[in-house]
């Protein structure tokens, strides 16, 4: 069906490194999006480049300093990259996470109840800012960026009891 989607999140270091991968899956299975592949890796500076800069284009819209940054701060501990699977799944995970600075994210999302970093101070510090989590940004996006970290055979296909109710 068409309004069914796939989307990648991944669960950056400092999310790791907190302890808060279940409340933060947990909060993606309670709205009844479903996890379709999870691993833990701890990629290098190619993956990451391809993901942030041929993907994402992070260094030609915000410059290598924020770019070298974001590297930086990804390389710091293992990630959890996560494809999840759901009704208009890419928007509602979008919802879900809130805004991209942890400081501008509404109570209730995933970085407004558990990160608070500011653009400012990440550019006076100068460094990355932990913001726990990506989430694919459209569905360009997630056509990309899910091959880039899960190979098809990564990827399950099972039924689940609220899908009866979706499909």
């Amino acid at each position: 069906m068409e309004h069914i989607e796939r989307t990648l999140i991944v669960l950056k270091p400092d999310a790791v490194q907190r302890g808060l991968v279940g409340e933060v899956l947990t909060r993606f299975e309670r709205v009844g999006l479903k996890i379709i592949g999870t691993k833990m890796v701890a990629p290098d500076n190619e993956h990451y480049y391809k993901h942030y800069e041929e993907i994402g284009q992070l260094k030609t819209r915000m410059g290598e300093e924020i770019f070298n940054n974001t590297l930086e701060l990804m390389n710091s501990g293992p990630v959890i990259a996560i494809v999840l699977e759901g009704v208009e799944a890419i928007a509602l995970v979008r919802k879900l996470v809130g805004s991209t600075e942890p400081k501008s994210a509404a109570p209730g999302t995933i970085r407004g109840d558990f990160s608070h970093m500011s653009y400012g101070y990440g550019d006076v510090a100068g460094k990355g800012f932990p913001n726990l989590i990506h989430a694919s940004g459209d569905k360009d996006d997630a056509a990309k960026e899910i091959p880039h970290w899960f190979d098809e055979e990564e990827l399950y296909n099972y039924g689940m009891l609220s899908e009866k109710f979706t499909r």
